[in-house]
């Protein structure tokens, strides 16, 4: 703390105030039958976010099924 700062200025972020965060892009990696999700790679609060996630698993997972999503509606997809 800043000498001569007021400590009632200062905010504290509970876990459950931080896991709480609106995060509506996931980004999806889906198994190699392409028939069900393996795993969550990512979530965002903006798309710009989000298809930065997405371009960074798409180098990461090459030629595996990605899905980028906002709640059940897919915006973007490979593999």
């Amino acid at each position: 703390m800043i000498k001569g700062q007021d400590e009632s200025k200062v905010v504290q972020l509970s876990a459950a105030a931080v896991g709480s965060a609106r995060l509506p892009y996931t980004i999806e990696l889906w198994n190699l039958s392409k028939t069900e999700t393996e795993k969550v790679v990512g979530q965002a609060a903006s798309i710009v976010l989000a298809r930065a996630i997405f371009a960074a698993a798409q180098t990461e997972h090459l030629g595996r099924r990605l899905v980028l999503r906002r709640g059940t509606k897919v915006l973007q997809e490979s593999g």
